[in-house]
């Protein structure tokens, strides 16, 4: 059977590159990302799974007259701390899929 070295070779590293994959999302998964708006007034805490972990709020921000402008601070620091977990997800599984046609993310 001709071949079947490079096949076996070729199992090997994707078995090999699969390992690393995981292990990459593991640690991503258990990084944590921080975002805030109104300069600092309200801050967004979330992990690598895109699950909000805190919301902090300084009592300056509440305004019983103003609740959209507390809304917006909140809805801003939560699209940015979700944002940078996708930015670190694609830099690092990207990493994997250099070269590859299509990629797989």
């Amino acid at each position: 059977m001709r071949g079947g070295g490079n096949m076996n070779n070729m199992m090997k590293q994707m078995q090999k590159m699969q390992k690393k994959m995981m292990k990459a999302q593991e640690e991503l998964y258990e990084m944590t990302f921080e975002s805030s708006a109104g300069g600092g007034m309200v801050k967004v805490t979330a992990n690598g799974k895109k699950e909000i972990t805190d919301i902090s709020i300084n009592e300056e921000v509440v305004d019983p007259d103003d609740v959209e402008m507390l809304q917006d601070l909140i809805i801003t620091a939560t699209n940015d701390v979700i944002k940078q977990v996708d930015d670190k997800t694609n830099d690092t599984m990207g990493e994997f899929t250099k070269g590859m046609p299509g990629g797989m993310f």
